[in-house]
């Protein structure tokens, strides 16, 4: 009887996964990926659609560059896991068996309870956020003056929040636009928990950028136009962003799998509670020696592979490896600048300048070379 095996998502842990799948599974196993979108988003580059949004074609990868022929794609939103049928449920009604599910559905932002963040911030999650960031600073920057400027506050200063802000300032530039940026962080420093010496750097190119960054004052509450600090202090803007954390996906509500806020606990073979469902990416929280493996694209590349290779070990019967996360090192774009630190290879801790952008460059279309083809990747290579 043929087995089937489900992968739930697109992002670098799903496409990644299903690449591992096709090498590891023989002909007779059923291989289904579904999706919300038909294409993967590269999306630790899709900051790059706030300044610019014809990026969108060097960012996304349709599936169908991806997969192979007898893979079956389906494109819809889940909805469900039921771990006791087996079925995976999606918006139209429809539901999917497996034998095997592979969870990589990655995340969706975190509100913390705060006073009205949701209903009154934008998010960095999908492609359509960065288009929607870009046409809402586009607009406030129109109806702003030299006088008026337009306000535009991004909350949260880790890696999303800290692209974003400088994809903001490198459109301002290039449009000679009026807007003045402010970086709010919660904590006491960008970046937080990280080093020192990271941090310092990056704090000097956001100020090269005349971005303001306000920090160790946290958000209370966010109505329309204006954010309140703990303080007491507010902020009045035309455009806020919201990046300041994660949390699970609706869909895994319901399942019964052991989770924290829906981000589903799962060991270092990637199983998880139920015997045939596998998860890892931002979808999860994947036991390592030292404590959880980050959420970071780096991680769901690497661990891709193992996960893949360890689903067709399991549908065989065969003994599990397990994977340990290797931190290769930070890169991170402030506009066309670039910081990177502790890289592994590289004697310096952290440096910036041509070998900083280069590096960043060069991750982002390795990625797409990988996934994509290396034509694609050679197209994209200007924009990353």
């Amino acid at each position: 009887m043929t087995a089937t095996v489900v992968v739930l998502g697109a992002g670098y842990a799903g496409a990644g996964a299903i690449l591992s799948l096709e090498d590891a599974l023989d002909e007779e196993t059923d291989l289904v990926w579904v999706s919300d979108n038909d294409y993967h988003l590269v999306l630790h580059e899709s900051h790059r659609c706030i300044r610019d949004p014809s990026v969108q074609q060097n960012v996304t990868i349709p599936v169908d560059s991806i997969k192979s022929p007898s893979t079956r794609f389906i494109q819809g939103e889940v909805t469900g896991l039921d771990c006791d049928d087996q079925e995976v449920s999606l918006d139209d009604g429809s539901t999917v068996s497996y034998d095997y599910a592979l969870v990589t559905l990655g995340s969706q932002t975190a509100y913390y309870g705060i006073d009205g963040l949701e209903e009154h911030s934008l998010t960095l999650k999908s492609l359509d956020d960065a288009f929607e960031i870009h046409d809402q600073v586009k607009e406030a920057a129109r109806e702003a003056t030299e006088d008026d400027p337009a306000q535009v506050a991004i909350g949260g200063a880790g890696l999303s929040g800290i692209q974003t802000a400088g994809e903001v300032a490198e459109f301002r530039d290039m449009h000679h636009a009026p807007i003045e940026i402010t970086l709010v962080e919660a904590l006491d420093e960008i970046f937080p928990g990280n080093d020192p010496e990271l941090q310092g750097a990056l704090r000097k190119r956001l100020l090269d950028l005349d971005i303001e960054i306000a920090t160790g004052d946290p958000i209370t509450q966010a109505e329309a136009g204006e954010i309140h600090f703990e303080s007491g202090e507010s902020l009045a803007h035309d455009v806020f962003v919201w990046t300041g954390g994660i949390t699970g996906r609706d869909a895994m509500d319901d399942a019964e799998l052991d989770n924290e806020h829906n981000r589903v606990n799962a060991d270092a073979t990637f199983e998880t509670s139920d015997d045939h469902v596998f998860a890892l990416g931002d979808s999860a929280i994947v036991d390592q020696p030292d404590g959880p493996c980050p959420p970071t694209a780096q991680a769901a590349w690497q661990a891709a592979e193992v996960a893949g290779e360890n689903v067709a070990r399991a549908l065989h019967g065969q003994p599990l490896a397990e994977w340990t996360h290797e931190d290769k090192g930070t890169v991170i774009s402030v506009g066309d600048k670039a910081v990177a630190h502790d890289v592994v290879g590289v004697p310096m801790n952290t440096f910036g300048g041509p070998a900083a952008e280069i590096l960043k460059k060069g991750i982002a279309t390795r990625w797409i070379r990988d996934v994509g083809g290396t034509l694609r990747a050679a197209r994209a290579w200007p924009n990353m």
